[in-house]
């Protein structure tokens, strides 16, 4: 997994020639430490690149996508978000709701 920051985020997500996962999370949220393992299985699995971006760290860029609970993913392609999911969801439905199965 990529840790994304504001100085890094145009060039790791936006400017990829492949789809990449962002896992807006924060340190203190319980939800987002429950789904890290199945983020890290998912990338394993189907060799999606994913990034970490702390919110509390970088609201500039959770403000910009509209990000207003955490965790959220968002699958980028193209430099555009394509998918959201909002909430810690098990493997199978998180797959489903991102469109890999």
């Amino acid at each position: 997994m990529i840790t994304l920051t504001t100085e890094n985020f145009e060039e790791q997500v936006l400017k990829s020639d492949r789809p990449v996962l962002v896992d807006f999370w924060a340190e203190w949220c319980g939800p987002c430490r429950m789904v890290a393992p199945v983020l890290e299985q998912i990338e394993a699995e189907r060799g999606l690149t994913i990034g970490k971006l702390n919110t509390d760290e970088n609201p500039e860029i959770m403000a910009r996508y509209g990000v207003m609970g955490i965790p959220t993913l968002l699958l980028f392609e193209n430099g555009e978000p394509v998918k959201r999911v909002v909430g810690a969801k098990p493997k199978r439905l998180l797959e489903s709701d991102l469109g890999l199965i």
